[in-house]
């Protein structure tokens, strides 16, 4: 689907095409309202199952798992050295760092075989962490979740965007319009987005800011029809 692989400091990185709209060429997924209700009800499944579980990594490898994405199902990180963001006044006052305290800043995409499922911008305070995990987020491209599991941590959710919708407001009032052949339903690359603060079980203390956008690529499977 339009990706290219850059090489950079030794890590691969998928990138994808432009930010647009594209017709979807997996069995199944030609336009029409029916295939647009069954986007929906999917996106919907995804964000549901991403606001009650405290892993976006077991979900999306569940989800791959469940949808027959790769074989083996398992979720790997890449992770790019090389970017870099200063983490803004609202993210230290989540994390509640003290005055000149370092946070660490990590971005990866999250793949499941071919497939890049999510890009995640991640700020943490090494202080918080073990020096396994610190050595891992910093030589490895484990996932986040898994390096910290350890920590027991809880997800809170702080905001939720809806970045593509297959229908348009207010559709369940109007009459269906009648439909031809089609060809395939136009995804945009990004879908979804959550922000979501990470806390220690220990100590309830937060020690990470993820903003995860979720990718088209979240449907790459044929769809029944």
């Amino acid at each position: 689907m339009h990706k290219k692989t850059l090489l950079a400091a030794g890590c691969l990185w998928l990138t994808a095409g432009p930010v647009l709209a594209e017709a979807w060429s997996y069995p199944g997924w030609q336009d029409g309202r029916d295939t647009r209700v069954k986007a929906l009800a999917l996106l919907q499944t995804l964000n549901a199952t991403l606001l009650s579980n405290s892993s976006a990594t077991r979900t999306l490898q569940q989800w791959c798992a469940d949808h027959r994405m790769a074989s083996p199902a398992q979720i790997r990180a890449l992770r790019n050295p090389a970017d870099h963001k200063d983490a803004s006044a609202e993210v230290r006052a989540q994390l509640q760092a003290r005055p000149g305290e370092r946070i660490a800043y990590r971005r990866v995409q999250l793949a499941c075989g071919e497939h890049v499922l999510s890009e995640a911008d991640n700020w943490y305070l090494p202080s918080k962490l073990s020096a396994e995990m610190n050595r891992l987020l910093d030589s490895s491209d484990v996932p986040f979740g898994r390096a910290v599991a350890a920590l027991n941590f809880r997800r809170q959710t702080e905001e939720v965007k809806l970045l593509w919708s297959p229908l348009p407001a207010g559709w369940e009032m109007k009459a269906a319009a009648s439909e031809t052949a089609a060809a395939g339903l136009d995804i945009a690359q990004q879908v979804l987005q959550h922000r979501a603060v990470l806390y220690r079980g220990s100590d309830n203390a937060p020690f990470s800011v993820v903003v995860e956008t979720y990718q088209r690529e979240v449907f790459a499977f044929p769809l029944a029809y």
